[in-house]
């Protein structure tokens, strides 16, 4: 079985992209295993798949690199998006597409693509974390070990818990604390893990540890959540540049309450895999 695939990037967060409108991929989970690893495979944070829809354009399906499906990926829509365009699948400027946190709606923005990402969720029944406090849960402090981390809660479609260590977050041990808070037993779905540094009021830094990724160059989620994180705190200014290891993106949480995000799709290469099983 011969499936074509495209290897694209957001700011560095990479995918594999394959249209499954003229094939059934067997088992998507175990491919996205296979595919995603970076020494035997293609290599790719996520692997995402184009499908028809009955309520949208086309409809994003999302596996993480351990093979576990997901609700949203910022980067992946945004590279999901040059995809169609760059094929002519849609002439539309606003695409609408079906993902499990919604429909979600990029749209050409010179040469990025804005997203508008919808209304962050504060509700922790809704993100969803085992905390008992009405929203917004700021600073929730989680004991791990002999350490405490002050956790703000968000969902973009997603779990997030965003933290603003003292530390250089270029010299935090983001591989050590991310996946000790992704797995805790206070988010039954797990979490992504945000780490921040805020420069001023219009400019932070940030790290991410990604459910089912692990350390990621961007997160368009998380970038989206850290931004949401530093208003609730009143840090930042309601529109804020994020500096990721791999990139820039510009982050609005606008009157009307949704979030917007812009920022890059990169094209790396086209390829045919052999998949025999």
């Amino acid at each position: 079985m011969k499936i074509p695939f495209t290897k694209m990037h957001g700011a560095g967060n990479d995918f594999i992209v394959i249209d499954c409108r003229p094939l059934d991929l067997p088992d998507p989970a175990e491919f996205a295993v296979e595919y995603c690893n970076r020494w035997f495979g293609i290599g790719a944070d996520q692997m995402l798949l184009l499908q028809r829809s009955v309520i949208a354009d086309y409809r994003m399906v999302i596996y993480n690199a351990d093979g576990g499906e997901v609700e949203m990926c910022g980067n992946g829509i945004r590279c999901f998006a040059k995809y169609i365009w760059d094929r002519n699948l849609s002439d539309k400027n606003v695409l609408e597409i079906e993902t499990l946190a919604g429909i979600i709606k990029p749209e050409r923005s010179g040469n990025e693509v804005k997203v508008d990402m919808g209304e962050p969720v504060l509700d922790p029944a809704e993100i969803p974390a085992d905390v008992q406090q009405a929203p917004p849960i700021i600073d929730f402090p989680l004991d791990i070990e002999d350490q405490q981390f002050l956790l703000t809660l968000v969902s973009m479609g997603n779990p997030h818990a965003v933290i603003f260590p003292q530390e250089d977050v270029s010299r935090y041990p983001v591989q050590l604390i991310g996946p000790m808070i992704e797995n805790n037993p206070l988010f039954p779905k797990r979490t992504n893990v945000e780490f921040v540094n805020v420069l001023d009021r219009d400019e932070i830094i940030m790290r991410v540890w990604e459910r089912g990724s692990g350390e990621t160059l961007a997160c368009g989620t998380g970038a989206c959540a850290s931004a949401v994180a530093s208003m609730l705190k009143d840090l930042t200014n309601r529109t804020v540049t994020v500096r990721l290891l791999g990139g820039i993106l510009h982050i609005e949480w606008a009157g009307n309450n949704h979030v917007y995000m812009t920022g890059p799709a990169a094209e790396v290469f086209e390829g045919v895999i052999n998949y025999e099983r």
